[in-house]
């Protein structure tokens, strides 16, 4: 992880907490990684991480209690909006860093985005999120706190979708990110919790 990248995911984090999006949203995907660092202090954990993409779950869309243009808020920071596929996915791009927002997957699914207008974006619909937002803890990052997934459910969540991964590199490091916090958490003496989390696992 780079550090440029690093402080530019922090002002972006700041920025949604002054507007008041992080209370309704979920931080997933590797850059939980830097921010499990407090909750495995004192154990031996890696926190690098390579990837430009920071990915937030909405659990709830229609839940969300503020309304604020996303895109405009981090437009001077150099986030511009740029969309994935066909169907017109918004991604803010960055040249080091890439925000998506996802949701959920609800009944027979779909392809097509989900609008979020209180936000000013759409969002894609994906399986297994709800594994993500049923077990979260709240770390501490400068001076507001982050909701991000539990650790073991973040692994196991892990291991569940890198076998759906088309890129062998992106399958590779999935794994590898997933098995360097269940050994952290092992050593954390929380093997009877990642059973526990194993069996909720959606099949």
């Amino acid at each position: 992880m780079e550090k440029n990248q690093y402080e530019l995911c922090i002002k972006v984090l700041k920025r949604l907490d002054k507007a008041g999006v992080l209370k309704d949203v979920i931080l997933i995907g590797s850059w939980c990684i830097p921010f499990y660092k407090e909750y495995f202090a004192g154990i031996k954990y890696i926190s690098a991480i390579k990837t430009r993409d920071v990915d937030f779950l909405i659990p709830n869309p229609h839940g969300i209690s503020v309304n604020v243009n996303i895109p405009e808020l981090l437009k001077d920071l150099g986030f511009i909006i740029g969309y994935r596929g066909a169907k017109g996915y918004i991604k803010l791009e960055h040249p080091e860093l890439m925000v998506e927002f996802l949701v959920p997957e609800r009944g027979k699914g779909t392809d097509r985005p989900i609008q979020v207008p209180c936000l000013g974006i759409n969002a894609a619909a994906l399986r297994f999120l709800h594994f993500l937002s049923d077990n979260t803890i709240k770390v501490k990052v400068d001076n507001f706190y982050l909701t991000v997934p539990h650790p073991a459910n973040f692994a196991l969540h892990k291991l569940i979708i890198f076998q759906r991964r088309l890129r062998d590199e992106k399958v590779l490091k999935d794994r590898e990110a997933a098995i360097d916090v269940l050994k952290a958490l092992i050593d954390k003496g929380e093997a009877r919790e990642i059973r526990k989390i194993m069996k909720a696992l959606p099949m």
